[in-house]
Formats: structure tokens, sequence, C-alpha cells
């Protein structure tokens, strides 16, 4: 079995909270996994620590066997990982092409001498980037709307948005934060056949999800948390009826896990 990341002992404290408490985890090669828990139990956190947001206090990162441990976002991002967001942040002004094209930045290999001179080959460069960026709209189904301002689209295209911009950066694991947050039934069916063709493309899935339709409609394999400890993973079917993840739910509140 592949396993494209991989987390030892990884423990992130804040004063005297510790968020996130020696998870081991694994994600394989071009699956979808998702990461579950009751609010609070360290979910983003796990995430931040993923993308460099936050350094760990304890534990290593391997992504591809490589250590990623201490890398900030920006270096992590060119390894090939990428993420949107729980909350929605993309550049509100900008084009719904722009902020496509804006993500595909670290691949762009022209100078300063080259864009302050406008030649040939910045050119082709700027051109190659807006139709990728107009084929990866299309991709997520936002054709038609390239010239729009991001901060005009319907809240589900915005969600949208994120994902392609995501997928701008050439990720081979791509990060979802809670990808279904605020969109309705129909928009959440769409989201869960576009994660599916995500996949389908070689992509490796893994996200954050409260919605347990999203979870276990498409997810492969389910890691839960709880109070920043993992306390269980498995299949989908596995992890509903676990007794101990019904609980971790049942014991906030929750009516179902």
């Amino acid at each position: 079995m592949a396993y494209l990341l991989e987390t030892s002992g990884l423990t992130k404290r804040f004063g005297g909270l510790t968020a996130v408490n020696k998870v081991n985890l694994s994600v394989e090669e071009a699956k979808i996994s998702a990461l579950i828990g009751p609010n609070g139990s360290g979910k983003t956190t796990l995430f931040n620590l993923l993308m460099g947001v936050y350094p760990p206090n304890e534990g290593k990162i391997l992504f591809r066997n490589q250590n990623l441990t201490g890398l900030i976002p920006s270096q992590i991002s060119r390894r090939g990982i990428s993420r949107t967001f729980q909350n929605i942040m993309l550049f509100q002004r900008l084009s719904v092409l722009e902020n496509v094209m804006v993500a595909r930045d670290q691949h762009c290999r022209s100078t300063l001498f080259g864009v302050l001179l406008g030649t040939p080959a910045m050119a082709r460069e700027d051109e190659e980037t807006r139709q990728r960026a107009k084929a990866l709209l299309e991709f997520v189904g936002l054709t038609g709307m390239e010239d729009q301002e991001a901060r005009n689209l319907p809240y589900g295209a915005q969600r949208l948005l994120e994902v392609a911009r995501a997928l701008a950066t050439e990720p081979q694991l791509v990060l979802l934060d809670e990808p279904a947050a605020g969109m309705n039934t129909s928009e959440t069916h769409e989201l869960m056949q576009l994660i599916v063709k995500i996949r389908d493309m070689g992509r490796t899935i893994f996200l954050v999800e409260h919605d347990m339709r999203v979870v276990m409609g498409i997810s492969e394999h389910v890691i839960v948390l709880n109070y920043g400890q993992k306390i269980a993973e498995g299949t989908p079917s596995e992890i509903q009826g676990n007794p101990e993840v019904i609980q971790a739910y049942l014991g906030r509140g929750k009516k179902r896990a």
C-alpha cells in the first residue's frame, strides 16, 4: 500500500492546551480520506500543521517520504500540497479567472526582466496560464463566469472557485477544509461528484467535513479525532459502527455520528 502522507507523534500545544496529541496517520495515494470529529477535536489545527501554518511541538510529517516538518506554507505548496479553507479566502475584487491565474504563480518561469519588457516568452507563459485557468474553471463547472468578480459569485460557486484555485498549483495532495460548509443539498451533491472526479485524475484528497453524507458517501478511509487524539480509523462502514466514535459524538450533544 502506497502512502502519500504520513505523520508520527504529531503534537501541537497552545500554552496549556494540547490541540493535537501524538497523532499518527497515513493517507493513501489516489484515494479520498476524511478526517472527522466533534467541534474542537483538533481537525483544522492538524491541517494547519500539515501546511506549515503552525510548527509542531513534537512529531514528524512525511510527504513522499520527504520530511516537511518545519517548512513554511509556500515551500510545502511547491512540494505538491494545496488546500482550501474553512472560511472562503478568495481575492474578492479580482475576477474569477484572475483568482485561478494568481494561484499558478509558483509555476511561472519568467524573470523580472521578462516581465518588465513584456518579452515573447512572457507573453506565451501568460497565455498558457490563462488557458490552463480556463480549463480548470470548466472542470469545476464555472464556465462563463470568468470575468465576474469573485465577490459576486453565489456562495456555492465561490466554494468551487476555491477548489479550482487549489488545483491550479498542480498538487499531488489536496486538503479540503469543510468544503461543503454552507452548501445546499444540490450544491453538496455537485461537490461530491467533483471530488470524485479529482480523485479519478490521480489526485489524493484529504478532507475535513462535518456533513456525514459527504464523508460516508465518497470517502474510502476515515480517521477520527477527539480532544486532539486519534480514536479510530477505518472504512466508512467500520467508523459508523464504532462505539468509541458514537460516544464521542453523543458526548458532545450530537444526535448521530
